[in-house]
């Protein structure tokens, strides 16, 4: 068993790796914002902030494992994210796993999806906010960080179709070609990471299996 902890435990994602990581009998600290919006989520949910470097320094420690899967409309992605990695890479001796975005991983030695030229313009600067916190957690020394970005949108209304992880390039071309992933199915590839640590220090993708 691991004792996880789960900031953006209230949105679609981070519900499900909380989930996930419950019934495989993990220890879960879920974080949001105001528990008394999520009174459906189950096991400990305590309220946190992951921009604020107090508030992660005060509910990491005693955990394994943090996961982030935030996502703040309202927030400057070119703040949002870099905070949130600094925040996290501070606590020691924790690992660090992150719902990233799939346009960041490379279909080529430093050729990215992001870079392709049918990427839209408009989209740039939330990818390039969450390219700037895989950068931090990439620049701390020490700091053992995983990123999982899914490949193809999610279906979260889709049950268990299959799913695996691969640490390599991907096809290069936008849009991508690939089907839907199951919300459920990449909420058991992160858990399964936790369980049975494969990918260290940087991006990997979670493919749906069609």
């Amino acid at each position: 068993m691991s004792k996880i902890i789960i900031f953006g435990a209230g949105g679609r994602v981070g519900r499900l790796v909380a989930a996930e990581a419950l019934a495989r009998g993990h220890q879960v600290t879920s974080v949001v914002r105001d528990p008394a919006r999520h009174p459906d989520l189950s096991g400990r949910v305590v309220a946190g902030d992951v921009t604020d470097p107090d508030s992660v320094a005060a509910l990491v420690p005693g955990h394994e494992v943090a996961v982030s899967t935030v996502y703040d409309v309202s927030a400057d992605p070119a703040e949002f994210y870099p905070a949130a990695a600094r925040a996290l890479a501070a606590v020691p001796g924790v690992r660090v796993l992150v719902l990233g975005i799939a346009v960041l991983l490379e279909s080529a030695p430093g050729v990215r999806l992001l870079d392709s030229p049918e990427f839209p313009a408009e989209y740039r600067p939330f990818c390039l906010g969450h390219a700037a916190g895989s950068a931090v957690l990439a620049g701390t020394p020490g700091l053992d960080w995983l990123v999982l970005s899914p490949i193809g949108e999610f279906d979260f209304a889709a049950g268990r179709t299959g799913h695996r992880t691969d640490g390599g390039f991907v096809t290069p071309g936008w849009p991508r070609p690939e089907g839907a992933l199951s919300g459920v199915d990449f909420a058991a590839a992160v858990v399964e990471e936790i369980e049975t640590p494969r990918h260290h220090g940087r991006q990997v993708a979670v493919h749906p299996l069609t």
